[in-house]
Order: structure tokens, then C-alpha cells, then sequence
């Protein structure tokens, strides 16, 4: 997909974001707050690896039955998920720490859960967090096989079903880590050679480390398994499958509900490739929160603020809550939407109305 050049415009001259940042600068000055992730980040984080490996390392012991061997599994993709939404997400935004080495080794917990670094920095910060919900720049909204999400893409007879299968496609996100990396790469290098790219292509060391990273979660996830306990190979792959969909439901679910719901708009630039609004404004019409439990909050990574996150992404998730608050008056002072679902139930009930909408 050739990624056109975007401008946003601010027409109306808003100064919503320089007001904003100079309230968020005040508080971390009266508050003697650190923006990045404190010591409590890297417990959390350990927690949630801890989540998924030591599930694994019971399976690996072989002492128990398949039956609780694929109880561990689920146990295992809750930890996934939880590695890939309050760990890697946070790490690779460089919020984790304020120590680069830190963010760099638990952002390389994206390995473990099948990933790549380098894509997922591409896709997420650079083309989804800049230009969200705009089609054929978003790659979170467009070209998706089976599923419209976006106005702008073609319908299709069997997208008016969609609301119904689409969460089973969800399960199959973390599955497509396993070509789509691949399928990427060679595309961004494909555009680069004929001049039309507008990312940086892979590198020979970045190819290096995307096959040598397959390869060793093929041993982890696969070769370990199969050699070091009693399953067949069918029971083995039952848990694959179970595995991954368990985290790739709850890790869709999640990211869903933050811009494929009612009040999320999905502008399209102008003739001249340009957003007639400001970065920032741009940012609030197209994203949402949702409200939930302090503890589903820290196993999401704050994900449940995403407008907070949308605007400050190098920002620890742990400052969300307190954010919200000013970044919510300061919109409703410029008279800017502030898309707020009043739980997760509600937050899903319209992104299943606007699956059927869109379908």
C-alpha cells in the first residue's frame, strides 16, 4: 500500500494543544512527577511476563493432564495479551522508563509473543498514531480481508454479516504476526526501491533479526512443547489455536474499542492531501474512551484512556487518569468532542453497531 503524504491543517488557528500542553506541563511540575514509567512499571511488567511463562513453564514440566495443560494455555494468552497491551505497547513508545536500555528490552517482549519491533513501530506509532482513521494511511482501518471498517473501503455482500463473524477474525490477530511481518518488510522495501515509500525500508540486520526472532518463537512456542512433553502433535496444535486467539481476541477487543465505535469520525484528506484541522483536534474526533475497573485499567496499560494516550504517547499510562481530567475541560473549553463510553459493555455495543453500520 503506497502511504500518500497527509497534512493536517489547522484552518481555524486552535490553540486547544498549547493550552493543553502547558496545563500537562504544570502538573508534572506541582506534581514532581516523572512523565516516563517508574520502578512499578518494570514490576508490572515482570508481572505480566510472569503471566505467560510460568504457565509455560507448567506445561513444559509435563505433570499434568491435557485437559489442565489447556487450562495453563489460556492462562498463558491472558498473559499474552497482557505483555502485548502493559509491557511492549508502553516500552516501545519509549514510556516505559526513562531509561532507553529499559524501554528497548521489554520492548523486545514483542518477540515473544511472535512480533516484530521494527513493523510494529511503523504500523502503530508512525502511520496509526499520526494519521488515525484516515484510509489507506491507517493500516489499523484499511485493507482488512473480510472485515469493513472504514466507509471508504469497498462493500462487499457478506460484510453485512460482519458484526457477527468479526470476532472470530479477531482471535486471529496475533496469528498473522507470523507472514504479516513478512509481507510487510518486502512491501516497505518494494516502495522504497520505486521511490513511493514513505517509511524506512528493512535493512539486512533488520531482516536478520526477523527471520533469526521467527525462528526462535518457532522453537519456543513449537519445537520445546512437542520434544519435552507427552502431547501429540494434534493436542499441541489445539493449543496453538487456543493460545492465540485468546490473546489476539482480547488485544482486538481492546484496540477496537478506542476508534471503530459511534462518535469516532474517519476523515478523508482534501484534493491537496490535507486534514482541514489541527493534529491534535484530529486526534479527539477520532478516538474514545471507555470506562472501567482500576484493575482491568492496569492489565490494559491504560488503554482505556486512549484519547490521553493519542496525545501524549511518550507519557507513562500510569498518569492517564489524572490527564484525563485536564485534557477532558480544556476540550470542552475549545468546544471539542470528548468521546467517552460509560463502560466497557457500552464501548462494545458500539463497536458492534458500527460493525453493523459499516457492513
Amino acid at each position: 500500500m503506497t502511504k500518500p503524504l497527509v497534512k493536517f491543517i489547522n484552518k481555524d488557528k486552535s490553540t486547544f494543544f498549547s493550552v493543553l500542553r502547558q496545563r500537562i506541563d504544570v502538573y508534572f511540575t506541582d506534581t514532581a512527577q516523572v512523565r516516563h514509567g517508574t520502578g512499578g512499571m518494570v514490576v508490572k511488567g515482570l508481572i505480566m511476563m510472569a503471566l505467560m511463562l510460568i504457565p509455560y513453564s507448567l506445561i513444559i514440566s509435563n505433570q499434568f493432564s491435557p485437559l489442565v495443560m489447556l487450562g495453563l494455555v489460556v492462562l498463558m494468552g491472558i498473559g499474552k495479551a497482557g505483555v502485548g497491551m502493559g509491557v511492549m505497547h508502553d516500552a516501545n513508545h519509549g514510556s516505559f522508563s526513562e531509561k532507553k536500555w529499559i524501554n528497548s528490552l521489554f520492548g523486545a517482549s514483542l518477540f515473544l509473543i511472535g512480533g516484530n519491533v521494527k513493523n510494529w513501530k511503523t504500523q502503530h506509532n508512525t502511520l496509526h498514531h499520526t494519521y488515525t482513521n484516515i484510509h489507506d494511511v491507517d493500516e489499523d482501518i484499511t485493507g482488512k480481508p473480510w472485515l469493513r471498517l472504514c466507509a471508504s473501503e469497498a462493500h462487499k455482500p457478506y460484510h453485512r454479516f460482519q458484526h457477527i463473524y468479526a470476532f472470530g477474525l479477531y482471535g486471529l490477530m496475533t496469528f498473522s504476526f507470523l507472514a504479516k511481518d513478512f509481507r510487510l518488510a518486502l512491501t516497505y522495501n518494494r516502495q522504497h526501491a520505486e521511490g513511493t515509500g514513505k517509511v524506512a525500508p528493512f535493512t539486512r540486520q533488520d531482516m536478520g533479526v526477523l527471520v533469526l526472532s521467527k525462528v526462535i518463537y518457532a522453537v519456543f512456542i513449537g519445537v520445546i512443547p512437542l520434544v519435552f512433553t507427552d502431547i501429540s502433535f494434534g493436542q499441541w496444535l489445539i493449543g496453538f489455536v487456543v493460545l492465540h486467539f485468546v490473546a489476539g481476541l482480547i488485544l482486538s477487543i481492546v484496540f477496537q474499542l478506542a476508534h471503530i465505535v459511534e462518535g469516532a469520525s474517519q476523515p478523508l484528506p482534501d484534493g491537496l492531501g490535507s486534514i482541514q484541522n489541527a493534529w491534535a483536534v484530529h486526534q479527539l474526533l477520532t478516538t474514545a474512551n471507555f470506562r472501567c475497573s482500576r484493575l482491568v485499567s492496569w492489565y490494559i496499560g491504560g488503554l482505556d484512556y486512549q484519547i490521553e494516550h493519542h496525545l501524549f504517547p511518550s507519557v507513562s499510562h500510569r498518569h492517564y487518569p489524572a490527564l484525563a481530567r485536564i485534557v477532558q475541560q480544556t476540550a470542552q473549553e475549545h468546544h471539542i468532542p470528548y468521546n467517552q463510553k460509560p463502560s466497557f459493555g457500552a464501548a462494545l455495543q458500539s463497536h458492534v453497531r458500527m460493525l453493523r453500520t459499516l457492513g
